[in-house]
């Protein structure tokens, strides 16, 4: 078909664009031929007319079909041109954010400038030995292709990483190097991937520094070697390293920075290890502060430091070279502040003590004046003499950056030789993998010597990448037997030639650096003259004539000439360097080493780039008076020959190609430019690529793959049994034109644009059947619809109708009802009304009368009081009155009698001053003193007589005077009673004068009151009204509420139900991850265990080499040692002596707990057994003197022993129900620890009286039978006659009669009185027993009482304290008594539990003994007494002659059992003819019969024995499914033979009777069931691993890349690197594979009787694997993601799922771990568009992470036209739905884990005595017991 015809309407091309380098466009009407202009419709929505070029007529790019961008291949694409290679990148990268994509050969990898989870350890094992078109597009799908063809090809690989600063190469070329360490691994212990990481730091710190375009920009080129011993591990690897920046040292950019070294030596600076070197910040130092930009966001350089030091001391650099290498770093920074000062314009000079110079001279260990000299000077030389030279401040200040930088390429030198010498082995490398970073093309608006090397550099390696891509296509062709055609490609020899040729310009450069007075004009105009006009790829600028332009395979590129020749000599002067060798400092001479002895000898320009070589250079010839520095090559030079070697290393091994891609220049993360995209597309090959494999065939199908794509293409008639014919007739009839296709011998190629055609006539036939169904089904849906809507009509109009019918009738009813209601409901309230009134008119009448009647009564009480209250005021008022007056007239005489008295008193003072009255005085005075004289003597008489009568009175005073007193007092006390009453009264006045206030207050109050009443009332109402209006609403919102809360309720149910869902689902999490985690160090312990096996074959088979006449040691024994006899071992060393035969190592153990545990067993069990032996002897000596005192006394008769025998049973019996009662008496008292214990009512006190009164019974009743007893032997001892029988009752009679004389009946008393000490003896003993236990009660009665006090004490205590500290003490003292409780019990438990055990083993060897003993008596008696002695009843053990369930073999037929059942045995034959699990029961039988023998060496011999065969079978047939699953079942159920049989009542609940007399009796070997667990799950994980092994193979070929509905997926071109067909040819897997697979383990485990529990463990353990294996391929496969393959994964699922119903493990759990797979297929299907379809997705999706989601979603491709890809927006919309989601990061599931197995006891209701050994199995030695 002719191109033009596909420039038809609607088709969509691409149009150059300045902005957008492309733009898409549609055509709006045909194109004819002779068209001049086409009418294009841009996607922004405006018409456009393009002209076409009228000289080429060409016609624009056509646009690939939607469902071909995206494609992983670039080479996939019908249209092969520029505008289809960046919008396939564009839309990957953007859209899909997937930033690799092949093209061809080539990996295209773009620079995300984000950290991406797509490197991870799971991702590396997803793509381990993956093929490399069977994944997505993965620089570990490279890796891992190099890889596989060098171990397939014998041929070394390299991958050669290119692009710009930024791009991305040294992370490419650190991914792939940590893909080949953590692959291969390394040969040796020495961890030789490790050291290959470990010299990234290194290289990075010394040789990355930020840039404008990248922050960690590689400034060198390196070519690493990896190499790989014959069993392709790594060994050791070699670095070769180009083109370093040197020019960096001494000047960086704005926003630029030096080496990374720099800036982490200033962080570091405060180290004490750093403080010699006197640094600072960065921004003290000229080298490191003149890019502005000292610190990178993000990067802590300190730590980086940290780093960079641990990986020196990992490739074996020592500290103390570390510390050179950071003096001499320290020295360049301060030899940078080292600054000059002009003398004149050709002089300058250093100041004097110059610090820097002062402290770079220390630190280099050079004399400092020397330095300061020849740093101000130099020395010209010519044929006489020497010269020494000043120079100027600028040529000063350039000889000190030259000396800086000469400095750094020498330590860098110095740093690759040592970390080569850390990373070579002595080892002989067998194979190579290279891995070589370099730039990419590089033009910039300023061009010099190093961007013209590193052209130079990259036109060879374009060249190379040609001639490989038109070798491969050329080899495909032929190997398809195409005819080969020579195919035009761009060939760039002549620009090679142009530069290394003779004559070339580097040629000349170098003739012109030989020339004394060369320049760089001059040397341009050599150029000039020798090349313009004479080859066509070198111009000359117009503008110009100091530069030259190339025409480079990428671009046209300018160079200017200025700095060429300097930078081509690289000059240094050599008293400088002569200065520093002679330095004490002894790191710095081996810097500076000559050229010739340098592994990697160095030359580099003054600005630029240090390349380097392995070749050593040769030293020109010259005259004897040159200097040194003359004998070197040039630096261009030197490239040249490095790049050779280079280029013969590279053609020697096959290349694989990464070009990476910069996306912008603003490292904004996912950000594409298209112009900056399509420049380097250009620079890096791939457009060169694209062309090659458009000029041929690009599009190649298999028939098959065509088939199965264009079968709607073919008519029924066309279809043939032979595929490759029908391909050929149909493209013969679609494709008229033959050159357009060929067919080879298992594909088809097509030119360019023909599978566009292709897919363009299948769209178009898919649309008609399309719209013919779409035709057909739309028009049976509306008939559908129609008469669904008519018969809806019908309906709806009866059921209209009968409804509007229903409502009249229901308002008739509804009318005469309320009728009635209205009726009933008036009269009701009418009544309510009259009854509501008449009881209102009754309460108002009964409350009125009862107001009233309180009123008359409180009016009769208040005149009643007011009656009391005048009575007692008026006599009050009496009494006042009359005081008052009697006062006032007393008052008035006194007055009056004063007045009177004062008149008499004048008088006489009237009549004294008169003369007659002294003269009447004197007259009288006489007369008067004799009548006084009369007087006297009369009163003296009298005064006698008064004296007597005194006398008398005052007796009769005294008495009146005690009178008086008495009526004085009682006087005083009515005195104050009146007082009170006076008290009283005016009380009672101010209480009437209050009560009156009072009632004035309360009246006014009362009114105030009423008043306030009324208003209350009003206000009331009106409250009432809001109020019952808030009720209202209050109650709405009550029911609201009770809604809520009984919403709220059931959500809080539902919560707490999910709450205890997720916790029970997290406790079982928590569960699995700890038995996941101890399975996992079980797991580890046995791969150690393993290897420590191999290495001690491999030891042994180097040591013990066979020697003449030597006798080999029998290792039979030592062979079935294991860790688990170590303790045995320890234990038998006491009594068996060391057998030296056996190796030492034997008894190492591995496992130090079971050793431990077995060791302190072993101690307690040798004590038991002394303890033992000592009482068995004992024993033995009672027995001995028993029968010695038996023979001596008389025999007794047989019925009375017998008698006395069951006596003695009875005696036994109550004595053990004695000690029950003591033991249920203790348990009461220990149970009871409340301070009443002890009270009389308290339980454990009746208890004990009864005990006490039970016991004290007991004791008059054994005193009864002891009598009974003793009358009875008496009896005895009277009958007893030695030579007459026992039963002659005559003979009894006669005794009887004979022993009425003395002498006997002395004899029978002195018997009697023997009997009687004994009986006493044994009483007493009784009595001091219950005395004892007596007094124990007593004693604890007494501790009890004793708690009880110091409780109340306490209690008294805590009463005091305050509430909160006596809950505290409380609290204390109780957790204290009950920790020391606990203590206590656990203590007796403790010693209870070992007594018991002692008891039962004594028991039971005494009751063998005494067999024995019983035995060997009855065999020692002779006939004779047989007859004469009478018959004693012997407990004589019945022989069964039935199967005890017991095996029966020999010590030395031990081994032989353990080889023909174990070692030799064949699981097919025993699986299909015997009973499952047969060699488990074997072998417990026999530990059943060792066990019944009490021989623990025999037990622990054979069950280590069995462990260590199991071991060694797995260990040698490990890789056998049926091996594996035959000895893991076995080892479940001899693990389960255990349990049941163990004796411990919680594995004997399912036993019957006689499975419960076969129980080990002697032994517990719960440690040994323990070991047999470990085992098993060892077992079980190789199982696993096993299973996992078979069924990883069919997996992704199963479930993903066959079509298991044939037809529903269509294949779509896949490129150069063709994927595994999904169609199913000879030896490809199907589901039909898997599901016989599955079966195949289904049935093998049932065969062997597996625990159904763990047949679901492993089904779950298998379709988790399934899941797994699927779902990783699915996340890393584009094309697998698409609608048609979403439903073809739930078939596939829906077909397991089938397969587990069939087999009953539904419940299994299996079906879950589908679940991730189940709904990333649902997310293929479902809709993604609307927000609704992602809050779906969100809900669906609960199994998948975030990062799976979203990558689904990433990767999701349409197959057909008629599906859409997923926006952008909706996968940012759910990824904002889900941030919140806490879930992994991780986006692969792990594929290698295994669920923790647990192993479920299963009893067996098999009876071990109807086992039947088998003859074939070779075990005729065991006998049955």
């Amino acid at each position: 078909m002719a191109a033009s015809q596909l420039y038809t309407k609607f088709a969509r091309v691409w149009i150059p664009d300045p902005e957008e380098v492309w733009k898409s466009a549609e055509l709006l009407k045909d194109y004819k031929p002779g068209d001049k202009v086409l009418l294009l419709h841009l996607e922004e929505g405006k018409d456009l007319e393009y002209r076409l070029d009228p000289k080429t007529k060409e016609l624009p790019h056509l646009r690939n079909p939607d469902i071909l961008v995206g494609e992983n291949d670039l080479t996939a694409l019908s249209y092969l041109h520029e505008p289809a290679v960046l919008h396939n990148l564009r839309v990957r990268f953007i859209d899909s954010k997937l930033i690799y994509t092949y093209c061809g050969i080539v990996l295209v990898a773009i620079n995300p400038y984000e950290q991406l989870p797509i490197y991870g350890e799971d991702i590396i094992n997803a793509y381990s030995g993956q093929n490399m078109g069977d994944m997505d597009p993965h620089i570990f799908a490279v890796a891992e292709e190099a890889y596989k063809q060098m171990a397939r090809d014998e041929r070394n690989q390299s991958i050669i990483v290119s692009g710009e600063s930024g791009a991305g190469k040294t992370v490419s070329a650190k991914y792939a190097m940590r893909y080949f360490a953590t692959v291969s691994g390394s040969a040796s212990e020495a961890n030789v991937e490790e050291k290959v990481l470990a010299s990234n730091p290194i290289m990075e710190s010394i040789g990355n520094a930020k840039t404008t375009r990248n922050d960690n920009s590689s400034r060198f080129g390196k070519y690493i070697e990896i190499g790989f011993d014959k069993r392709y591990r790594i060994i050791g690897a070699n670095m070769r390293t180009y083109l370093l920046e040197k020019s960096r040292v001494v000047f960086q950019a704005e926003e630029e920075r030096n080496y990374h070294i720099f800036y982490q030596l200033c962080a570091s600076a405060k180290l004490p290890e750093f403080k010699m070197l006197r640094l600072g910040n960065a921004d003290h130092f000229h080298y490191t502060k003149q890019g502005g930009s000292p610190v990178i966001e993000g990067i802590d350089d300190a730590k980086e430091m940290a780093h960079t030091r641990q990986a020196c001391t990992l490739l074996g650099i020592s500290e103390n070279y570390q510390m050179g290498i950071f003096r001499i770093l320290a020295g360049i920074l301060h030899l940078g502040n080292v600054g000059f000062t002009s003398r004149d314009s050709d002089s300058c000079t250093i100041p004097p003590k110059h610090e820097p110079l002062s402290i770079f001279c220390d630190l280099m260990g050079v004399d400092y004046e020397e330095m300061c000299h020849w740093l101000c000077h130099r020395k010209l030389a010519t044929a006489t003499e020497t010269y020494i030279k000043p120079i100027s401040k600028l040529q000063a200040t350039n000889a000190r950056d030259a000396l800086a930088k000469h400095i750094y390429a020498k330590l860098f030198n110095w740093i690759v030789d040592h970390v080569n010498q850390a990373l070579h082995s002595a080892v002989k490398q067998h194979s190579f993998i290279g891995v070589l970073d370099i730039y990419g093309f590089e033009t910039f608006e300023i061009n010099s010597f190093e961007q013209f090397c590193i052209n130079y550099a990259n036109e060879k390696l374009q060249q190379q990448f040609n001639l490989h891509v038109f070798k491969l296509e050329q080899e495909e062709y032929m190997k398809e037997q195409i005819p080969w055609t020579l195919i035009d490609f761009y060939d760039n020899q002549p620009c090679i030639n142009l530069i290394e040729s003779k004559l070339g310009i580097l040629d000349l450069l170098d003739e012109e650096c030989k020339m004394p007075k060369g320049t760089d004009d001059t040397w341009a105009q050599k150029l000039y003259n020798t090349h313009l006009n004479k080859c066509a790829l070198f111009e000359k600028p117009r503008l110009s004539n100091k530069a030259f332009i190339i025409q480079h395979f990428a671009d046209k590129v300018e160079y200017q000439c200025e700095g060429f020749l300097e930078k081509n000599k690289d000059t240094v002067y050599e008293e400088q360097i002569k200065v520093l060798k002679s330095s004490k400092f002894k790191m710095l001479p081996e810097l500076f080493q000559d050229d010739e002895k340098a592994i990697s000898p160095t030359s580099a320009t003054s600005s630029g780039r240090t390349p380097l070589t392995r070749i050593p250079a040769k030293p020109t010839k010259g005259r004897p008076g040159q200097t040194a520095k003359e004998h070197k090559k040039t630096v261009g030079l030197q490239f040249r020959n490095s790049l050779h070697l280079l280029m013969e290393t590279l053609n020697a091994t096959t290349p694989h190609y990464v070009r990476c891609i910069k996306p912008n220049d603003f490292k904004f993360p996912f950000t594409f430019d298209e112009k900056r995209a399509v420049q380097q597309l250009r620079a890096c090959g791939v457009l060169e690529t694209i062309r090659i494999s458009a000029a041929g065939f690009p599009s190649r199908w298999t028939y098959q793959e065509f088939f199965s794509r264009y079968r709607v293409l073919m008519k029924q008639k066309d279809v043939l049994s032979d595929r490759k014919q029908t391909c050929k007739n149909v493209l013969e009839n679609l494709i008229p034109d033959k050159d357009k296709y060929q067919f080879g011998k298992t594909k088809i190629f097509f030119r360019a644009g023909q599978v566009a055609y292709l897919e363009k006539l299948r769209a178009d036939k898919l649309r008609a059947a399309c719209i013919r169904i779409q035709k057909t089904i739309r028009g049976w849906l509306q008939r559908k619809k129609y008469l669904r809507m008519r018969k809806a009509a019908i309906t709806v109009q009866r059921y209209v109708r009968g409804y509007q019918a229903r409502c009249y009738a229901k308002f008739l009813r509804r009318t005469k009802a309320a009728t009635i209601i209205q009726k009933y409901w008036r009269m009701y309230v009418v009544h309510r009304k009259y009854k509501s009134k008449r009881a209102a008119t009754i309460v108002l009448q009964s409350y009125l009368r009862g107001y009233l009647a309180r009123n008359r009564y409180r009016k009769i009480l208040r005149d009643h009081k007011a009656v009391i209250i005048q009575k007692w005021v008026r006599g009050w008022l009496a009494r006042t009155y009359y005081k008052r007056s009697l006062h006032a007239i007393i008052y008035l005489q006194c007055c009056i009698r004063r007045m009177i008295a004062k008149r008499e008193l004048k008088k006489l003072k009237i009549e004294a001053r008169s003369v007659e009255r002294y003269k009447k005085l004197h007259i009288g005075m006489e007369n008067k003193i004799m009548q006084l004289q009369r007087k006297v003597d009369e009163q003296n008489k009298d005064y006698k007589c008064l004296m007597e009568k005194l006398t008398n009175l005052e007796g009769i005073y005294n008495s009146e005077t005690e009178k008086l007193r008495s009526d004085l007092e009682r006087l005083q006390l009515s005195e104050e009673e009146a007082k009170i009453a006076t008290g009283r009264v005016l009380s009672l006045q101010e209480e009437v004068a209050k009560l009156r206030k009072d009632l004035e207050q309360t009246r006014s109050e009362k009114k105030s009151i009423e008043e306030r009443a009324d208003r209350y009332k009003q206000e009331t109402e009106q409250v009432v009204s809001t109020l019952k209006e808030e009720n209202t609403l209050l109650k709405q919102e009550k029911e609201a509420l009770n809604h809520l809360i009984v919403e709220q309720a059931k959500e809080m149910t539902e919560t707490m139900e999910k709450k205890l869902v997720e916790e029970t689902k997290q406790l079982e999490l928590d569960l699995n991850d700890e038995r996941l985690r101890y399975q996992n160090l079980l797991n580890e312990f046995s791969r150690l265990e393993e290897r420590y096996d191999d290495l001690k074959e491999e030891m042994t088979l180097m040591l013990n080499v066979p020697k003449p006449g030597h006798k080999r040691t029998d290792s039979t024994h030592s062979s079935n040692e294991s860790e688990y006899t170590f303790s045995t071992e320890i234990a038998e060393t006491e009594d068996i002596p060391l057998r030296t035969e056996e190796p030492s190592e034997k008894k190492v153990p591995l496992d130090m707990s079971l050793f431990l545990k077995l060791q302190k067993r072993v101690t307690e069990l040798e004590q038991e057994k002394q303890v033992m032996q000592d009482e068995l002897d004992r024993k033995e000596e009672q027995v001995l003197r028993s029968k010695a005192k038996e023979e001596e006394r008389p025999q007794i008769r047989g019925a009375e022993l017998e008698y006395e025998s069951l006596k003695r049973q009875e005696l036994e019996s109550e004595n053990k129900k004695l000690k029950n009662e003591l033991n249920e008496l203790r348990k009461a008292l220990s149970e009871k620890s409340a301070p009443e214990v002890t009270a009389p009512g308290a339980p454990a006190y009746r208890v004990l009286m009864e005990q006490l009164t039970s016991v004290s019974e007991e004791l008059d009743v054994r005193k009864e039978e002891v009598l009974i007893l003793r009358s009875q032997l008496v009896s005895q001892k009277e009958a007893i006659q030695p030579k007459n029988t026992m039963t002659d009752a005559t003979v009894l009679l006669e005794d009887v009669q004979k022993m009425k004389d003395k002498g006997e009946i002395a004899q029978a008393y002195i018997g009697l009185k023997e009997t009687n000490r004994l009986l006493e003896s044994q009483l007493q003993s009784q009595k001091r027993s219950h005395e004892n236990e007596a007094e124990a009660l007593r004693g604890e009665i007494q501790n009890l009482k004793e708690e009880n006090n110091r409780q109340q004490q306490l209690l008294a205590q805590n009463l005091q304290l305050p509430p909160e500290a006596r809950i505290e003490a409380s609290l204390q003292h109780e957790i204290t008594r009950l920790t020391n409780e606990n203590l206590d019990l656990m203590e007796q438990l403790e010693k209870q539990d070992k007594t018991v055990r002692k008891l039962k083993k004594q028991l039971k060897v005494f009751a063998k003994k005494i067999g024995e003993l019983e035995v060997g008596q009855m065999e020692n008696i002779s006939p004779g007494q047989i007859i004469d002695e009478p018959i004693r009843p012997v407990n004589i053990p019945r022989k069964e002659k039935d199967f005890q369930g017991m095996l029966e073999y020999k010590k030395e037929d031990e081994q032989k059992l353990v080889k023909n059942l174990i070692l030799e045995l064949k699981p097919r034959g025993v699986a299909v003819n015997l009973i499952p699990g047969l060699p488990a029961y074997i072998l417990f039988m026999c530990v059943r019969h060792a066990d019944y023998l009490n021989d623990d060496q025999k037990v622990r011999s054979l069950l280590t024995s069995t462990i260590n065969s199991i071991k060694k079978v797995l260990k040698k047939r490990g890789d056998d499914f049926e091996t594996v699953s035959f000895w893991l079942s076995n080892t479940c159920r001899f693990l389960h033979c255990l349990k049941q049989y163990s004796g411990e009542e919680g594995f004997m609940k399912h036993n019957t009777s006689r499975q419960n007399e076969h129980c080990l009796t002697n032994f517990d070997l719960a440690e040994y069931r323990q070991v047999l667990s470990d085992l098993a799950i060892q077992i079980y994980q190789q199982l696993v691993r096993v299973l996992e092994n078979i069924l990883q193979p069919m997996i992704v070929s199963g479930m993903l890349e066959h079509e298991t509905i044939q037809g529903v997926s269509g294949v779509k071109p896949t490129g150069l690197r063709k994927r595994t067909s999904s169609i199913a040819d000879e030896g490809t897997y199907t589901l039909d594979s898997i599901l016989r697979q599955l079966s195949s383990f289904h049935s093998v485990m049932c065969q062997h009787g597996m625990d159904p529990e763990l047949i679901k463990q492993v089904a779950k353990q298998m379709f988790y694997i399934v899941g797994a294996i699927t779902l990783n391929n699915l996340l890393l496969r584009k094309d697998m993601c698409s609608w048609s393959k979403g439903m073809q994964i739930r078939y596939n699922v829906s077909q397991l799922e089938e397969w587990l119903r069939d087999k009953n493990l539904m419940n299994s759990g299996a079906k879950e771990t589908l679940e991730p797979l189940i709904q990333a297929a649902q997310l293929l299907q479902v809709k993604k568009k609307t927000d609704d379809d992602a809050e779906a997705i969100c809900s669906m999706c609960n199994a998948l992470t975030t990062a799976q989601i979203v990558k689904v979603l990433n990767l999701y491709t349409p197959v057909n036209e008629f599906e859409e890809r997923v926006s952008v927006s909706f996968i940012r919309t759910i990824q904002m739905r889900l941030r919140d989601r806490k879930d992994s990061p991780q986006l692969l599931m792990d594929a290698k884990h295994i669920f923790p197995v647990t192993f479920p006891f299963n009893p067996s209701s098999l009876a071990l005595e109807t086992i039947q050994i088998p003859a074939s199995l070779g075990l005729g030695f065991i006998s049955r017991v």
